[in-house]
């Protein structure tokens, strides 16, 4: 029997990054895995939290991403958990972000990793502005009120 694809839903997300900045434009991206991070992503251990993307040597990186240890590999045989990636783009997409993470201000942000229709392992960047603290109580306040509205009207009917 042939293995379901597992593209129902993201691996791994980052949550705060909604909170913590204004997504101008998202990208998806592909990303170079070794065979036991497929496999440990498969399981559905995986975290963005704390990881970034950049421009290294002429190509875009994600830094920081915690994927942890396949558990039935081999010890000589698996990969760092938190190694840089490289990232997989067109040209013009590369450039266009390398390009916009040089202007002030702009910041490129891993929101999802998640598995495609094929099966093949891809990231969602978002090109990003950094919110202020008054920014963040509104997105907060906007949220409790759509929280509270929902509430009402499922219980009025």
């Amino acid at each position: 029997m042939a293995a379901k694809s597992s593209a129902s839903g993201p691996v791994a997300q980052n949550r705060r990054a909604r909170f913590d900045y204004f997504i101008d434009e998202k990208i998806e991206a592909g990303i170079v895995l070794q065979g036991t991070e497929v496999k440990s992503l498969r399981q559905g251990q995986a975290s963005l939290s704390e990881a970034w993307a950049g421009p290294r040597e002429g190509a875009l990186w994600l830094n920081n991403c915690y994927i942890p240890e396949y558990d039935n590999s081999a010890a000589f045989n698996n990969h760092e958990a938190r190694r840089p990636r490289k990232l997989l783009l067109h040209k013009r997409e590369m450039q266009k972000l390398i390009g916009a993470a040089n202007r002030q201000g702009v910041t490129i942000v891993p929101m999802s990793i998640y598995f495609n229709e094929r099966g093949i392992a891809k990231v969602l960047l978002g090109l990003a502005r950094g919110k202020r603290q008054v920014d963040k109580r509104q997105t907060t306040k906007d949220r409790d009120w759509q929280r509270q509205k929902a509430r009402v009207m499922r219980d009025r009917g």
